[in-house]
């Protein structure tokens, strides 16, 4: 009985296992393999090249400088006699300053006086003489043509004396000038360094005034190099200042400096400012806004197009859907843009987001996004 029961289990068995395998291959033929998908290529995101012009609003720092600047000091030793002036105290050109006292040279003086004066007296006599010669010679055989000649040569030597002795004491007279110091312009006095009876006139001594003239200051604006081929708007600039809070200032570019510091790399643009009521004073720094501008057209750019490497600067410009590198120099950057140069022309289409990894000669797939 048990042999009976156990042989019918595993014909059940077999039947199941039977039908199990009917099954699978039925599923197989009803759910077909999926065929593996192709791979897509990415598309690249362009735009076409468009040229602008540069108009710039930037902020640079600056410094007023005085219009002119003077530092006085004594031309010959001597000692301070008398003062007129102090710090602050404006000065008209050709003002006196100060007097210096120099005993020895009015002795100087004196003895070129006494040579001159020697100098005169022989020249009367010695043209005397020459007269009375003259006149004598008139009888012949009295007066020896020698003679003659000699007495106006002592005439000639005499009158050389004289303009000799004459522009000594010019010399002297002339020194004796530097003994009253005077303004050279007017303007106001920043430093006094001495007071009365003082000795001055000694190499390597400070300057016993300083005078500046600040009714026109000067404003030294350091422009980066990047910048110098710009032009200022109707060739004007707008600054404050820290010492005079909420006023705003205008100053007019005079002059540029022409060269390159080779230490900040930048040119010197200067721009005149009155300063009429002395609200001013030279040594402040200004915070300076410039309207900068350049003659012709420039392109612009996104900043994600250009990829900078460390051997160049490029964009990726597209030929016939050729991946292409141009070698571009960049130039002002403004808040979502920068200014670029380089073998480009207006049209030209260029990847959006540049990258090392888009090689050159790279099919690509364009996709122009939509304004």
């Amino acid at each position: 009985m048990k042999n009976k029961i156990s042989t019918n289990m595993k014909g059940i068995k077999n039947i199941a296992a039977v039908l199990l395998i009917v099954s699978a291959a039925s599923c197989k033929q009803n759910n077909p393999p999926k065929e593996t998908a192709k791979p897509t290529i990415d598309s690249t995101v362009v735009f076409l090249l468009q040229s602008g012009s540069l108009d710039k609003t930037i902020s640079l720092p600056g410094e007023l400088l005085p219009n002119e600047k003077v530092q006085v000091y004594g031309k010959v030793s001597g000692y301070i006699k008398k003062i007129f002036v102090d710090i602050g105290s404006s000065v008209k050109q050709g003002q006196i300053l100060a007097i210096l006292e120099a005993p020895e040279m009015q002795s100087r003086i004196a003895e070129s006086k006494q040579k001159v004066e020697s100098a005169k007296a022989k020249l009367i006599t010695s043209n005397d003489i020459y007269k009375r010669l003259l006149e004598a010679s008139k009888t012949d055989g009295v007066i020896a043509p020698a003679d003659l000649e000699k007495a106006k040569n002592q005439v000639s030597s005499d009158e050389a004396l004289i303009r000799a002795a004459q522009s000594g004491f010019n010399a002297e007279g002339e020194t004796a000038s530097y003994l009253t110091l005077k303004a050279p312009f007017t303007g106001i006095v920043t430093k006094k360094n001495v007071d009365a009876g003082a000795y001055v006139g000694k190499a390597g001594e400070m300057p016993l005034f300083e005078i500046e003239d600040n009714a026109k200051l000067r404003l030294h604006i350091a422009v980066p190099e990047a910048l110098t081929g710009t032009k200022v708007k109707d060739g004007k600039v707008q600054f404050t200042l820290k010492a005079l809070p909420g006023k705003k200032f205008d100053g007019s570019l005079s002059r540029k400096s022409g060269s390159l510091d080779p230490n900040s790399r930048s040119e010197v643009w200067e721009f005149a400012v009155v300063n009429s009521d002395r609200s001013l004073k030279s040594g402040m720094f200004a915070d300076c806004k410039l309207n900068i501008q350049r003659e012709g057209k420039s392109f612009f750019v996104p900043f994600s197009t250009v990829v900078t490497t460390l051997e160049k600067k490029f964009v990726i410009r597209s030929e016939n859907n050729i991946a292409k590198w141009i070698d571009v120099s960049q130039g002002v950057g403004l808040s979502d843009k920068t200014e670029i140069f380089g073998n480009l022309k207006e049209g030209d289409t260029l990847v959006l987001k540049g990258n090392e990894e888009l090689k050159p000669d790279t099919k690509l797939v364009l996709k122009i996004p939509k304004q």
